[in-house]
């Protein structure tokens, strides 16, 4: 029975009717929660279906902290090459857990503790996270975890190079600029805002050097924001190309052409 539930919470496959009937009601269910906050924002439907929202977000809990609770319950059988709390404990701090956790965690708090109303609000917005639970059922999320994954190293050298030129930029900028402009460049912090702006191409028209020299950096640093911006993109596009590349050679090879109608017999 454990063997059987835990076919039918992972991602089912085209034969197991009960395993694909439990992705699309998660999935749909999923939606309509992020559907749900969404509607919340908007004052005149929280005051007419206050009652109704708050109905729903209980029934999801509930479902979602069963489906939780089982994961945990199955983890053996996830990680079967580790213990039986081992497993669990994996499974807990895996990514996608954490993710469930995040999702029923803020309706939980509450009940619990004391917390300030500012803090439950923001608490709540978490809820928006369940969309990330679609990833475990959802071919394309798991192909763009999948590239991230893989890239994690080259994405990771790109933010450090950004991080320290959005440093350095700001830095110059509030030695350039803050003898003439104390108001708009303060300090270093506040002129990372400007950097940022600057580095992405947005230029909101806020805060701007006045000084030569200081024109003269900004231009330098929007030229350099331009490649800057485009170094992830073209990390990410290439991965994306090699993990569907890969994907249809594999598929390629499991699959062969019947020499009379043409057609591709895949293999069982």
């Amino acid at each position: 029975m454990k063997k059987r539930i835990f076919t039918i919470i992972e991602k089912g496959t085209k034969d197991d009717i009960l395993s694909r009937m439990f992705d699309w009601i998660i999935m749909t269910l999923i939606v309509f929660n992020v559907l749900a906050v969404v509607l919340e924002s908007f004052n005149t439907l929280k005051t007419s279906f206050g009652a109704s929202f708050r109905g729903f977000e209980t029934f999801s809990v509930i479902i979602f902290t069963v489906e939780y609770v089982i994961r945990i319950w199955t983890a053996d059988l996830k990680y079967p090459h580790k213990g039986k709390l081992l497993s669990r404990i994996a499974f807990i701090f895996s990514a996608m857990a954490i993710i469930d956790l995040l999702a029923i965690l803020p309706f939980y708090i509450p009940l619990t503790t004391r917390v300030d109303l500012r803090a439950l609000r923001i608490l709540r917005l978490t809820r928006i996270l369940r969309i990330l639970k679609i990833s475990r059922y959802s071919n394309s999320l798991a192909l763009i975890g999948r590239v991230f994954k893989r890239r994690k190293s080259d994405l990771a050298v790109t933010i450090f190079v950004t991080f320290l030129l959005l440093l350095l930029a700001s830095s110059l900028m509030y030695y350039i600029e803050n003898p003439v402009q104390p108001d708009k460049f303060p300090n270093i912090v506040a002129t990372s805002w400007w950097t940022i702006v600057t580095l992405t191409t947005v230029g909101y028209g806020d805060i701007y050097p006045i000084t030569i020299v200081g024109k003269i950096l900004g231009g330098i640093i929007a030229l350099l924001g331009i490649g800057l911006v485009a170094l992830p993109t073209g990390i990410i596009s290439s991965g994306f190309m090699e993990e569907v590349s890969s994907r249809n050679k594999q598929h390629k090879d499991k699959t062969h052409t019947c020499p009379h109608c043409g057609k591709e017999i895949e293999e069982i």
